[in-house]
């Protein structure tokens, strides 16, 4: 998942911190693409009248993969290594 995070992270697809309605990918996305948050949701619902279903199930699955803003997905984890027996 963190290859994905990190994937998403590169091409500024980052769920901001602010702004955020419900998961924040209409907001990340529009900052992606240099609109505003507001007419990135409107575009969105225009695109769900338009393409019935389809964007039901790409923003769950967006949502999953856009990092959140300030989300380091590059650090190890400070859990200690499993010891394989």
């Amino acid at each position: 998942m963190n290859a994905i995070h990190d994937g998403f992270g590169r091409q500024g697809l980052i769920r901001p911190r602010n702004e955020r309605v419900l998961g924040g990918v209409c907001a990340g996305l529009g900052r992606r693409f240099g609109i505003e948050p507001r007419p990135a949701r409107l575009l969105f619902f225009l695109v769900t009248i338009v393409l019935p279903g389809s964007p039901i199930v790409i923003y769950p699955l967006l949502w999953i993969m856009m990092p959140t803003e300030g989300q380091s997905v590059t650090q190890p984890s400070s859990a200690p290594p499993a010891s394989v027996a």
